[in-house]
């Protein structure tokens, strides 16, 4: 609380003024540990994903399993299909349905960007529903 003296009265009177300065130093000061923690906050490290324990869901009567080998070669089923020909392999093994899942299984030593590549080419064919295969890791009783 402020206080003003005047001369003609015997009782100081009250200004009603905040004092913002001290405010404004509080706000700057976080400002400066914000700027300063938020780069530190995203750090780039190694992830080691976990095996999946999810519910088994049930498997269609004939599933159509595309497989990237980790020569990099494509088998549709049992079956090798050259990269250019995939669209036209899949069209004639979903009879042209367009919304028939497509199990991708690739092996462990071809890289995340050829898995995504892959996918690409499955979605630029109007193959939308896609299901990653994997190991089942169930934990021991």
């Amino acid at each position: 609380m402020a206080l003003r003296l005047a001369h003609d009265d015997d009782e100081p009177a009250e200004t009603h003024e905040i004092n913002v300065t001290p405010f404004i130093d509080v706000i700057l000061v976080l400002l400066i540990i914000f700027m300063i923690a938020a780069p530190l906050a995203t750090v780039d490290m190694a992830v080691d994903l976990p095996a999946s324990t999810a519910e088994r869901q049930p498997r269609p009567d004939k599933p159509v399993f595309l497989t990237l080998k980790a020569d990099g070669s494509l088998a549709l089923g049992e079956e090798t299909v050259a990269r250019d020909t995939l669209a036209a392999a899949l069209e004639a093994r979903t009879r042209g349905n367009r919304e028939e899942r497509v199990f991708l299984r690739a092996d462990r030593a071809v890289s995340y960007g050829d898995v995504v590549a892959l996918m690409n080419v499955l979605r630029a064919a109007g193959y939308l529903k896609i299901a990653l295969v994997g190991l089942e890791n169930r934990p021991a009783p």
